[in-house]
């Protein structure tokens, strides 16, 4: 099991004689260190000969626990790899377990390591926000929580909170509006019409009974139903022996939506407390944790996590003692519990498919200030719960295998369409260039990436396309190549005729030649594009170039190749058609928005505030703000402008001249 994962048992105590004798090929210097390590908790972490970073474990003793890697001998494993490629060590002591997986798991998240299962940090759920005023507001929330309102939550999807703000106004008819449009009606709105709001923006509502419609809203979201309609039921009874019928049938007409609401949650529950449902699937060499969320006993829905590097861990051999070994299910959940409850706050009880260490679960009890109830065979509803979780599941993890079927095939048939042998299909990478103008104005190229099956959008970039004559897209092609991959050449030459032009997006860090580059045209930019390889010194042989086919219709696109080899034709269904098609439609999607973006940027004159000498972002919002836009402040004389704070004459002068 993993060291993040805190229900492995610490082995007894080493000697570092034993260390080196089971570690020749390690430094003496690193064992000496392993041999020094004080017996106190804490964080360790292994880098490779590159100093990259492979693991990040936490320790109760430091000493035990790093010194148990060096001791064995793991063989082929995957952890004799690791071990194997370890070239030097970092550790941190800490005071506590808990502060130690606090450590950990930032790091974890941080820096995300090579040997550790890795869950996408995902630290803003969406919350149901009730506004403390004197009409409180019913809003979708999403961000950080405080005290200054009222939040129930978190929900596991935007559509949960959309559901239920829409079963609050069905139910107690609370206000969504903005607070600049409530304090500026002057009748009633729709939803008032329609019997979704009482209308407190025009007085049609007392404060005490909107404030009494605020409570039983708050006392539903917390799960407090029963006591709820109970209590609407006595003041029905009140009101009718008042003779006050319309107030009765409207608090009747409130329990009868409310009953028709939990009759339909079919999935409701009598235990009032929140609860988390974890359900762990491992097949295919992925995995996938299904979180459901409960809350006042209303199931809210769930999400499906699936951790990276998992590929790793599912054959990982902990250095502990057989004893302590878990299965695949229970370290993929330890590692998605340790992660995920750092910094999202933990419900009282947590349900799971698999048991969870008292270790792991003491620390986070500590760490949260909350005693956590662990239920690892639950029984009655939570049971249901937990089997509807699996199933969930098991039908996004088969989802997701499929897709990424379906992506691994598209890419084996363009590796053979191309005629292609990478080493590893999953490292297979295209970069894809287009060109974008309206006119000539605003001309920008855009790259896009593909690797490991799936667009990386990460590694997308814009390039501003300056020096050349408005229109020319062969310059514009010549240009962004010949920027791009200028540094994988072995000539420099071809570097003098780029402009010195930024790129809207840092440069890229990926020190790797695509293994296909597209461009989005025919004969005449591929030629373009091998003009610029031979100059480079690059093979040509990866230009490929995709061409529009008869009527210039989707499905008839054709390949043209820069080496000579004759035209590709592939049929309109082909998988391979379709990635490239993929490829190519990202890329001209990615230069339109860039060539908009900066278009609009021109069009407005947004920019030209900001490209004067000593405009900073401070002076520029100042004249904004004082002149009401940039065309104001074209408007404005030399004396207008001094009188903005921190404008000289000169400085007036200058953005004077600069916008006329």
């Amino acid at each position: 099991m993993p060291d993040n994962i805190p229900n492995a048992k610490d082995p007894g105590p080493v000697d570092a004689g034993a260390d080196a004798e089971a570690s020749p090929t390690h430094a003496p210097e690193l064992l000496a260190q392993v041999a020094a390590l004080p017996a106190l908790p804490g964080v360790y972490r292994y880098f490779d000969a590159n100093d990259q970073l492979l693991y990040v474990g936490k320790a109760k003793n430091l000493k035990k626990r790093v010194s148990n890697y060096f001791q064995r001998q793991h063989g082929g494993t995957r952890i004799g790899h690791m071990v194997g490629k370890i070239a030097r060590l970092q550790t941190t002591v800490v005071r506590s377990e808990a502060e130690a997986l606090l450590l950990e798991n930032n790091l974890i998240k941080t820096q995300n390591p090579r040997y550790n299962i890795l869950f996408r940090d995902d630290k803003s759920y969406p919350y149901l926000k009730l506004s403390r005023q004197a009409y409180p507001r019913m809003v979708y929330y999403r961000g950080g929580v405080d005290k200054r309102h009222d939040y129930f939550g978190p929900y596991p999807s935007a559509w949960a909170v959309k559901e239920t703000i829409q079963l609050m106004q069905k139910v107690f008819r609370l206000r969504t509006c903005e607070d600049s449009v409530f304090s500026n009606r002057s009748r009633p709105c729709l939803l008032y019409q329609i019997k979704r709001c009482t209308a407190p923006c025009v007085g049609h509502i007392s404060p005490d009974d909107y404030a009494t419609d605020v409570g039983n809203a708050q006392a539903f979201l917390r799960g407090e139903t029963q006591q709820l309609i109970q209590s609407l039921e006595s003041q029905m009874l009140a009101h009718a022996e008042a003779l006050a019928f319309e107030q009765a049938a409207l608090v009747r007409n409130q329990i009868t939506a409310l009953s028709r609401v939990l009759h339909q949650q079919s999935i409701e529950s009598v235990d009032e407390r929140d609860v988390d449902i974890l359900a762990v699937k491992v097949q295919g060499g992925r995995a996938c944790v299904n979180l459901a969320m409960v809350r006042g006993g209303r199931h809210l829905g769930d999400r499906a996590y699936f951790p990276s590097h998992v590929d790793d861990a599912l054959t990982w051999g902990e250095v502990a003692e057989p004893a302590a070994l878990g299965s695949v299910e229970e370290n993929v959940l330890a590692a998605f519990v340790a992660q995920h409850y750092i910094e999202a706050a933990p419900p009282g009880v947590i349900v799971s498919s698999h048991a969870v260490s008292k270790a792991l679960g003491q620390t986070l009890s500590e760490h949260v200030g909350l005693k956590l109830h662990w239920v690892h065979q639950p029984r009655a509803q939570r049971k249901i719960w937990l089997e509807m979780a699996q199933r969930n599941a098991e039908i996004a993890l088969a989802r997701l295998l499929a897709e990424e079927g379906s992506q691994q095939s598209r890419t084996r048939a363009l590796v053979d369409a191309l005629d292609l042998a990478p080493d590893d299909l999953a490292n297979l990478r295209v970069e894809c260039f287009d060109i974008s103008h309206t006119a000539g104005e605003a001309t920008q190229a855009s790259c896009v990436v593909f690797h490991h099956h799936k667009m990386q959008s990460s590694e997308y970039r814009r390039y501003n396309i300056e020096g050349i004559v408005g229109g020319d897209d062969y310059a514009a092609m010549r240009q962004v190549l010949t920027r791009r991959y200028s540094r994988f050449g072995l000539t420099e030459s071809a570097v003098e005729t780029a402009p010195a032009a930024a790129t809207t997006v840092p440069a890229d860090t990926k020190g790797k030649m695509p293994d296909i580059v597209l461009v989005d045209g025919g004969k005449g930019q591929i030629s373009v594009a091998k003009a610029v390889f031979e100059s480079l010194g690059l093979d040509v042989a990866l230009l490929v170039g995709v061409e529009k086919g008869e009527g210039r219709k989707v499905g008839l696109e054709e390949l043209v190749f820069a080496d000579g080899r004759p035209k590709a034709t592939l049929s309109h269904d082909s998988a391979a058609l379709m990635l490239v098609a993929q490829i190519r439609d990202e890329a001209h999607r990615f230069a339109i928005t860039g060539m908009r973006a900066a278009r609009a940027k021109v069009r407005t004159g947004g920019s030209k505030l900001e490209d004067i000498p000593g405009v900073g972002p401070r002076r520029r919002a100042a004249l904004l703000q004082r002149f009401g836009g940039v065309r104001g402040v074209a408007s404005a004389s030399i004396q207008d402008l001094t009188s903005v704070a921190g404008v000289s004459t000169d400085l007036a002068t200058a953005i004077y001249n600069a916008l006329r």
